[in-house]
């Protein structure tokens, strides 16, 4: 399998469960690895034989901006539905790390790994 990586996407979204984060939009840092297989495109070296890895990027922008999340653990889950479920990935990997969240580290955050069969 062939991946797309898409790195440190600096998005603000509503994230978090204290009371001080509550409708307020913070910084979450989202990097994707997409499986997919690029042979064809390498091959017809056609932008339809490709995988749209622009349209993912706007969706999930979209998406993640517009939305409202407890933990990082759902918002890299809503994520991950959106590369496999809506844009047909074979397997994708989602990091979301929230920085700041941790006193004393950069940044707090996950790594999940999705594939359609776990939407089954």
């Amino acid at each position: 399998m062939d991946i797309i990586e898409i790195d440190a996407l600096r998005l603000r979204c509503e994230i978090g469960f204290s009371p001080h984060e509550a409708g307020v939009k913070q910084d979450v840092v989202i990097t994707m690895r997409i499986g997919t297989d690029m042979r064809r495109a390498g091959m017809t070296d056609d932008p339809a034989d490709a995988f749209n890895y622009r349209t993912v990027a706007k969706a999930i922008i979209g998406h993640v901006e517009a939305s409202h999340y407890k933990l990082v653990e759902a918002l890299a889950e809503s994520i991950a539905r959106i590369v496999v479920m809506e844009h047909g990935a074979p397997w994708v990997q989602v990091r979301v790390h929230k920085p700041g969240a941790l006193r004393f580290s950069d940044s707090v955050g996950v790594v999940i790994e999705r594939a359609p069969a776990d939407y089954a």
